[in-house]
């Protein structure tokens, strides 16, 4: 970035990723929501066209650039449909900055480049039935067998979980040590013992599947251990600080899709002879709408830009909070701009109201985020 704005190469790449993604995404939103199914061939062609490989280097296929086009990427999808920038975050996210940052080499060649070139799709395996925002209370057991482990235990709220082709599973190698005693394993889906519980319905993200796994005395080769070392909560921890700024992201992309409806609808909508954004009440809602979102993408910019300086624990926490409850006003104001008509699935603004109800709870609640910050301030 130069200063507060874009650099040429990342405008550019921002305005291909909205290109793809009004013009191959956009045409089939109703037809994906409707399914409540994730299109492999769109995933596939982000790979071909390199966009999965933003911010990763190009020893493992990947394009180059860093974590403000990764957000760029996930912003521009979710202006169009959040469910696909889910997937696709938990994907180039959750199931590649771990790899990336903590595998082995062997490890990368086998799961990152394929994963950069859209030939597999991964997901992150750590929230539980009875532990979600107190990651170290997992109960996912990993036992050392020789040169195997056996893994049992279940999981929940896996986004991609039912059509991934690889896990990164979060499983007690020690229980012994709270949190510390935590591993990391990259678990290929087909692997005897894992298998998949159900699929989960949501109220939105639709096009993004989100499952219930179970793992049944999965045996898996020592080396499936992440980087090649048990004890891996650091990993675990470090994973989440980058997800939390492209979920910031994924929800300023929501709420400017809002926004520009909301906008949009205002301007042509007539009432008492004039259209309703000429009304005090209205333009005021949606000025305040616009000054939310554009502080919100500040935000989420500056917290990318310190990721890649090497560390952004509370920024990150501050982006994901802040933008996760931007994408909760502004989508609700967006409703309240379009009145009965935004209550109705003929018009999109109520999809993205739905689907920003989610940002305040995943990668970590608002409660979390405050934890987080007030931590980082020493209290």
């Amino acid at each position: 970035m130069l200063g507060f704005r874009l650099s040429e190469e990342q405008e550019s790449f921002r305005l291909a990723v909205r290109s793809f993604a009004e013009k191959e995404l956009a045409p089939r939103v109703d037809e994906l929501e409707a399914a409540e199914s994730f299109p492999m061939d769109l995933f596939r062609h982000l790979g071909s066209l390199g966009y999965l490989g933003v911010g990763y280097p190009e020893e493992y296929g990947g394009s180059g650039g860093d974590m403000v086009m990764r957000c760029l990427l996930i912003e521009e999808l979710a202006r169009v449909n959040c469910g696909f920038a889910a997937a696709l975050l938990a994907h180039v996210g959750l199931g590649c900055i771990p790899i990336f940052r903590f595998g082995t080499e062997e490890q990368k060649r086998r799961y990152l480049v394929p994963a950069i070139k859209g030939e597999k799709l991964g997901s992150f395996g750590l929230s539980e039935p009875n532990s979600g925002s107190d990651a170290a209370s997992i109960r996912t057991t990993a036992e050392r067998h020789g040169d195997h482990y056996v893994i049992n235990g279940t999981k929940m709220f896996i986004t991609n979980g039912n059509i991934a082709d690889y896990c990164l599973v979060a499983a007690y190698t020690d229980r012994t040590r709270r949190g510390t005693g935590i591993s990391m394993f990259i678990v290929d889906t087909d692997t005897p013992g894992f298998s998949v519980s159900r699929k989960l319905r949501k109220t939105g993200h639709h096009t993004s599947e989100t499952a219930a796994l179970t793992f049944e005395d999965m045996r898996v080769p020592a080396a499936a251990v992440l980087g090649g070392v048990e004890g891996g909560f650091k990993q675990v921890t470090g994973t989440l600080e980058g997800g939390r700024i492209t979920h910031a992201a994924r929800s300023v992309g929501v709420s400017q899709a809002a926004l520009e409806a909301a906008v949009k609808y205002a301007k042509e909508r007539e009432q008492f002879g004039q259209p309703i954004a000429k009304f005090q009440a209205i333009k005021f809602k949606l000025a305040r709408m616009a000054m939310e979102v554009e502080t919100a993408r500040t935000a989420m910019w500056r917290a990318a830009w310190l990721f890649d300086q090497g560390y952004a624990m509370r920024e990150a926490a501050m982006a994901k909070l802040f933008a996760s409850e931007v994408a909760q006003r502004v989508t609700w104001e967006a409703v309240q701009v379009f009145g009965g008509y935004g209550y109705i699935t003929e018009f999109p603004v109520e999809r993205f109201w739905r689907d920003a109800r989610l940002m305040t709870i995943t990668e970590g609640t608002s409660e979390i985020q405050l934890t987080i910050i007030a931590r980082e301030l020493g209290l």
